[in-house]
């Protein structure tokens, strides 16, 4: 059993295990509302998990891209015109912030 609130639209507002005090009706959890409730949360954290992880790969990448130009497997000339003005300028941006020695966490071990 939930409990739920809703809004003056009768659209649900919030959905608890436990009882609270704006609780206005309690639902079955096979109840058709409270499913869609959790599938849209799910869908929500999935979506900023892989927010969060897109930006933890561009690192990534711009690190790995880092290290292939300067072993010599890839040349920045290699890459599209597009993808050349946005590693210069991240590599701008990260030359004016010190480098990529400070943006490293002391606790991370490196790329690998």
């Amino acid at each position: 059993m939930f409990y739920v609130q809703r809004d003056a639209q009768g659209q649900l507002i919030r959905v608890e295990a436990a009882a609270y005090a704006e609780a206005t009706e309690t639902l079955p959890a096979d109840n058709h509302e409270i499913q869609a409730w959790y599938a849209n949360e799910a869908v929500e954290n999935s979506l900023k998990q892989l927010k969060q992880s897109d930006f933890e790969m561009i690192r990534v990448l711009d690190d790995l891209i880092q290290v292939l130009t300067q072993k010599g497997v890839i040349r920045v000339t290699d890459l599209p015109a597009a993808a050349q003005a946005k590693l210069m300028d991240r590599t701008q941006a990260r030359e004016a912030l010190g480098g990529l020695s400070q943006l490293i966490d002391e606790d991370e071990g490196g790329l690998i």
